[in-house]
């Protein structure tokens, strides 16, 4: 049967459908138009943009820390460079793993592991955290050959902090550390153009003056534009700016000082501060025992970690700064400053010392025994605990807190270190607040009178002692303490002085300032510290003291036979030198040592004789005085600028 077909029907049909694909095709080109002049001209510049930084990338260019001076310029810290084999965690599937295989190219010993798994903790999953550092060439080599194995694995150049003299001046220098996150977390406070300078930085000064002066040390990070191909590998530099160093710290120290006082205190425990009383330059910071800051450079491991904060010595308590300690007689003179400043006590009022003082049915003893009677000079040449037993009771706790506050007992001097302690001057509003029970907030006349040999609640740092050392010294005027005479700029050599604020005069007159020097003149010359300071080529002032390190007894005689030795006195001396025109003025604490003539006095005697005089113990001398059994040097001193330094020291003296 034939079919019969309408061919116009059928041809309308058909251009009907050739009209509507040929519209779905043109609005197709139409929009696939529209979409390359929005991609081509609207957003031409974006993805430019977007493209180069996918063939670019910005690499920020850490600086190389600036160096740490003593006052002659001798290099106290510096730098050096070294490859680290890194692993970036969030870039490895079983980090485990991949250390096991890492020991197949290179050793990784389990100090290595140890250190690398505390520095995990400390770190997010996407920074890169070395697994060995200070790799040979050799090690480079190898572990090039096998990268394509170790994704998430790679080689980086760093710059090490070293410091050349190990542990000499640790607690001043302080040291750097990897940024932990508890860190990172502080630093997003920090305003925009900080945060940007230190992208790429993962060491920060963590201590001393590392810390104090971080940004300074720091510099200016540089970035380099880097063409990258398509897995990321850098393939060539197209723009770079360079870093700018850190700026070089000049400290006020005398790193030959400080070296000979840490020596002369041997095994001991303690701490001494000098400082220049014109200036308040500090001329030695010792906190004995020390450390080793290289351990933390590259993070500590924690046997080393175990060993410094399981000791029961200490070795990283700053003593100078944080230690506080019972002034005891060494107290005597400023109580004595403080009754002819208050008008409490007159120079010639002789007072008789039995050998005791009775108060409020409490018998306070004296070690002197009956000295007879004493005025005011004669009081501190001859210690006489009852001349300042009475004079406390007739000053009070607040009139003695008022006097003593401003020479900076109990207060924070302002050195620029971190971490100052304030210690305890008492008085009864201190009393209130530092106590819950009601009964214990109440002031008791009969405490007033320890405090005036140095006792009782009294604590202070040896940095207070030797601060209001130095005022006496300087007729009352007060200078800020600082540790840091200047920086210098690494790239143009200019040297700027830190400016410090001007002395303070606390307004003691010259005639009581000249009476309190009489009496720790006459200390020397003919009281406690006389044998030590026979045959000085100088005049010193000073006075010995011993302070309680546990309480005793009451009506208990001391024994330091029968006391373990962490109980024992401490021994205490505090000092300036020529004592008509003092150039130099400190303060020393010798833990459980007993007598400050013995043990105190003795290094003293040394840092004088060192600072006034050109000269360096003996090495007899030095053996004495390291075990506590020196008085005056014993041997021919040696000339102190020619004994021989430390052979890292020459090789690190700065430019």
């Amino acid at each position: 049967m034939t079919e019969i077909r309408n061919v116009a029907a059928d041809l309308a049909r058909f251009k009907r459908r050739v009209v509507v694909i040929g519209l779905v095709v043109l609005f197709a080109f139409s929009l696939l138009g529209a979409r390359l002049f929005y991609l081509q001209v609207v957003r031409h510049e974006d993805l430019a943009e977007q493209a180069e930084s996918n063939r670019t990338a910005i690499v920020p260019v850490v600086p190389n820390r600036g160096l740490i001076l003593d006052r002659n310029g001798i290099v106290l810290a510096s730098n050096y460079s070294a490859y680290t084999l890194e692993i970036t965690p969030s870039k490895v599937g079983d980090v485990e793993e991949t250390i096991e295989s890492l020991t197949q190219v290179l050793e990784v010993s389990p100090r290595d592991r140890r250190r690398f798994k505390r520095l995990r903790e400390d770190s997010r999953s996407f920074d890169s955290i070395p697994i060995r550092t200070r790799l040979s060439d050799e090690e480079v080599a190898r572990f090039a050959a096998q990268r394509y194995r170790f994704p998430g694995v790679e080689i980086k150049a760093r710059l090490f902090r070293n410091y050349p003299h190990a542990e000499l001046a640790s607690h001043v220098l302080g040291y750097i550390g990897r940024i932990n996150q508890r860190e990172k977390t502080a630093m997003e406070d920090w305003a925009e153009e900080d945060q940007a300078n230190y992208k790429g930085t993962d060491y920060i000064g963590k201590l001393g003056i590392e810390q104090s002066y971080e940004k300074t040390l720091h510099g200016q990070t540089g970035v380099e534009q880097m063409e990258t191909s398509a897995g990321g590998r850098a393939v060539r530099r197209l723009a770079s700016h360079p870093a700018t160093p850190g700026n070089t710290v000049m400290l006020s120290l005398d790193i030959k000082l400080q070296k000979l006082v840490e020596d002369m205190f041997g095994d001991r425990r303690g701490a001494l501060v000098a400082i220049d009383p014109r200036t308040g330059e500090v001329l030695a910071f010792v906190s004995k025992p020390t450390f080793d800051p290289n351990l933390f450079v590259e993070g500590i491991d924690t046997e080393s970690w175990q060993a410094l904060t399981e000791s029961l010595d200490k070795p990283l308590l700053n003593r100078a700064l944080r230690g506080t300690y019972p002034p005891g007689s060494t107290y005597k003179p400023f109580m004595a400053l403080a009754a002819l400043q208050t008008g409490k006590r007159g120079p010639n009022v002789v007072v008789n010392d039995p050998g005791y003082f009775n108060f409020g049915g409490h018998r306070f003893g004296s070690p002197e025994g009956n000295i007879g009677g004493v005025d005011m000079r004669r009081s501190i040449q001859l210690s006489s605990n009852i001349y300042y037993y009475s004079l406390a009771n007739e000053m009070g706790v607040d009139l003695i807190h008022d006097f003593m506050k401003p020479m900076g007992f109990g207060q924070i001097t302002g050195i620029d270190l971190g971490g100052e302690v304030r210690g305890v001057l008492p008085s009864t509003e201190w009393k209130r607040n530092a106590y819950k029970r009601p009964e214990q907030k109440k002031w008791y006349a009969g405490e007033t009178i320890s405090l005036g040999i140095g006792q009782g609640y009294n604590a202070f740092t040896m940095l207070q002692l030797a601060q209001a050392t130095a005022i006496v010294a300087d007729g009352g005027l007060k200078h800020k303490p600082h540790l840091v005479l200047a920086t210098r700029n690494t790239v143009s050599g200019q040297v700027v002085p830190l400016p410090q604020p001007p002395a303070e005069n606390l307004g003691y007159t010259a005639a009581n300032v000249a009476v309190v020097r009489e009496g720790l003149t006459s200390v020397v010359t003919s009281g406690t510290a006389r044998g030590v300071f026979a045959g000085a080529g100088y005049q010193a002032a000073g006075k010995t003291g011993t302070a309680q390190a546990v309480t005793q007894a009451q009506n208990t005689k001391y024994n330091a036979k029968a006391l373990e030795e962490h109980q024992r006195d401490h021994a205490l001396f505090m000092a300036f030198a020529p004592a008509t025109d003092p150039k130099i003025a400190l303060a020393v604490v010798v833990e459980n040592a007993g007598w400050g003539a013995g043990a105190a006095a003795p290094i003293a005697r040394r840092v004088f004789d060192y600072w006034l005089m050109d000269q360096y113990p003996s090495e007899v001398d030095m053996a004495a005085i390291r075990v506590g059994k020196a008085t005056a040097p014993i041997g021919k001193p040696r000339v102190a600028s020619e004994v021989a330094w430390p052979a890292a020291a020459s090789a690190a003296t700065a430019p």
